[in-house]
């Protein structure tokens, strides 16, 4: 077993770190600044200062890691391995960085999608101006009818008529659909609702302008908008006709399309959420380091040794179970990979959620407030047990499959 990143993958951190330490961190405050203007005047389009950033980013080609093969379709060509200590610097910034460097959700699954099974036409169309960055996506599956963990029960109606499709339905929970640059929406919805349970769903391409497509309010997450990732609609479609071009794979290939997108997002994540929780431990450090209570400073009280201890013990074991998903899917497929992906994906919410709660509790008061990333950070943690699926549908496929070793 090695336990060393390879020279390619060295010398890549390095040059992220750089810009991290040059232009990321140093634009955080002007991030949040931006982000408050644009709840004042109830706008939703992409800070400015993000802008500023990705160009930086993508004239120093640090650009499109997510996207593995070859790079001359647009992406870095990294493995999932080599990109899994990418993505962790990433997210250490989680509302800045992913961005920055073209490698945020929604963005890349849909990419990802677009890349495996779209059309040349939707290609050139769509997947190349979104591996530029010059326009954002959105993915509409989950609907407030339906339990949207069991992905069967999506209801939004996709009838064909002649040469187009007709959509009827409603969506929320859309990420990034409220921000005006978000131009393409991939939408699951039923083309035949008597087929066997997991063909029955389908994907179209939706564009923004769509007439009947109404997109009805942006919700909120813990009070927090998400502004900076475009937040996250609920979406009305009222007899939204595109055409059967805009089909993605073909008629009752939705479900397993999904699965094919899923994989890679959970894992995308999962990487993610270990830099942020990483930033969450230095910020508890410093915080106890530099407050005193009972006449001697917080970090030399016992119990908050013992959390610092746990935090830094949890983490380094959820590395390591998330580079061995991503080492599995490289070797051997992510569908050889599933139950590891599926294990990070119950781990890591909870693992990163009970460190961020250590750390507001270590921040007293100040960890609820807007003067510290904390809240904002432990309410987009506890939204990650359920994008993606919540926790209780991947241990009841997780023990399914466990138990059936011994049967």
């Amino acid at each position: 077993m090695h336990f060393d990143y390879d020279d390619e993958t060295k010398a890549l951190i390095e040059r992220v770190e750089a810009f991290m330490d040059a232009e990321v961190y140093p634009a955080e405050a002007t991030l949040r600044e931006q982000i408050d203007q644009l709840a004042t005047d109830d706008s939703w389009t992409f800070p400015a200062i993000v802008g500023d950033v990705r160009e930086k980013a993508k004239a120093q080609g640090l650009w499109n890691f997510f996207l593995p093969g070859d790079p001359s379709k647009g992406g870095a060509g990294l493995t999932n391995l080599q990109y899994a200590p990418i993505a962790e610097i990433t997210g250490r910034s989680i509302q800045m960085a992913p961005a920055a460097f073209n490698c945020s959700a929604p963005d890349t699954g849909n990419m990802e999608v677009l890349a495996m099974f779209g059309t040349d036409e939707q290609k050139k169309q769509w997947l190349e101006p979104l591996l530029e960055g010059t326009i954002r996506s959105s993915f509409a599956m989950t609907e407030p009818q339906v339990a949207s963990s069991d992905a069967t029960n999506i209801e939004l109606s996709i009838v064909r008529d002649g040469d187009e499709y007709v959509i009827n339905g409603r969506k929320w929970w859309i990420t990034g659909a409220m921000n005006p640059d978000s131009k393409i929406f991939i939408v699951m919805g039923k083309t035949d609702p008597e087929a066997e349970r997991h063909r029955q769903q389908s994907m179209v391409l939706v564009e923004r302008d769509t007439p009947g497509l109404e997109i009805k309010r942006g919700m909120h997450v813990f009070g927090y908008s998400d502004r900076d990732h475009g937040g996250h609609a609920e979406l009305a479609f009222n007899d939204v006709r595109v055409p059967v071009s805009n089909i993605i794979g073909a008629e009752g290939e939705g479900f397993a399309i999904a699965q094919a997108r899923l994989g890679p997002g959970r894992i995308h994540h999962c990487m993610r959420s270990i830099g942020l929780a990483e930033r969450a431990i230095e910020l508890m450090c410093q915080r106890a380091a530099s407050r005193v209570a009972f006449g001697k400073p917080i970090a030399d009280q016992g119990v908050v040794r013992d959390w610092i201890a746990e935090s830094r013990v949890r983490i380094e074991q959820l590395r390591l179970l998330v580079l061995k998903a991503a080492w599995l899917m490289d070797e051997k497929g992510n569908r050889a990979a599933h139950t590891e992906i599926q294990a990070i994906k119950i781990a890591t919410p909870a693992t990163v959620e009970w460190i961020l709660d250590k750390a507001i509790q270590v921040h007293g008061a100040g960890g609820l407030s807007q003067d510290f990333p904390l809240a904002e950070w432990f309410a987009g943690i506890r939204t990650l047990r359920f994008a993606d699926g919540p926790d209780e549908v991947h241990k009841n496929s997780l023990a399914r499959a466990e138990l059936a070793k011994h049967r």
